[in-house]
């Protein structure tokens, strides 16, 4: 799955003519690193994953394999007929992407809409990101957590999430999730309207870094958006 997500990730940036210095640029990282990941040798963090398909302009579902989401101004494909428009995802069916540092993403319910939403989990020790900064993205997060220990960070504050809890917040707000438990965190999100508000955010590159005595264990997360037809 890796080197699938690695060549969909260069064929991108192919097809929009940049080069793996001017992207390492804009996301404050290395060419080598970009490099690494295009070619499967690395995994990438969450944080380095939304950063690149954020300044690339494609989608998660497009990353993972799935149908693409129509250009807009494109009518979306009529869904499959079922009982009151109903459209069913089976668990074998879900595209799963592992990211760096014990992540895990399982893509629910895909299809043309306003929200992606994710199988989201998390091993002990494992966050968002290794880099140790915080990032934002457009539109709005929603998640509740089925099983385990996540530690929330937002802005200055400080939460920790336990099987049942639920949460919500403007994702432009600086946020970062960590499990600092020894055991599996494990929950559903839906980040709502990341789409139709993408434009209009700050360049993919652009990170928010907590002032130093408010990191501890760092994480990070950011957005995805619509293009590549794979």
């Amino acid at each position: 799955m890796t080197d699938d997500i690695g060549s969909r990730l260069r064929d991108a940036r192919l097809q929009r003519g940049m080069s793996l210095r001017s992207v390492a640029s804009s996301l404050g990282v290395s060419a080598s690193l970009i490099s690494q990941v295009e070619t499967g040798k690395t995994q990438p963090s969450v944080s380095t994953l939304y950063a690149m398909v954020t300044h690339l302009g494609i989608s998660i579902d497009e990353l993972l394999g799935v149908s693409p989401t129509p250009p807009a101004g494109t009518a979306a494909p009529a869904p499959e007929p079922l009982p009151a428009d109903l459209t069913v995802q089976r668990a074998a069916d879900n595209a799963v992407l592992d990211m760096e540092n014990g992540v895990r993403w399982e893509r629910l319910a895909a299809g043309v809409g306003p929200a992606d939403s994710l199988l989201v989990t998390y091993q002990p020790g494992a966050s968002s990101s290794i880099e140790g900064k915080m990032m934002r993205h457009a539109g709005v997060e929603y998640a509740y957590l089925l099983e385990g220990e996540l530690t929330l960070r937002l802005e200055f504050d400080t939460f920790t999430l336990r099987a049942g809890d639920s949460l919500h917040f403007d994702s432009v707000r600086p946020h970062l999730y960590v499990n600092q438990s020894n055991a599996i965190a494990r929950g559903i999100w839906f980040v709502v309207g990341r789409r139709e508000q993408n434009q209009a955010m700050p360049s993919a590159g652009q990170q928010f870094s907590a002032p130093r005595e408010t990191i501890g264990s760092a994480v990070d997360v950011l957005r995805a958006m619509d293009d590549l037809d794979r």
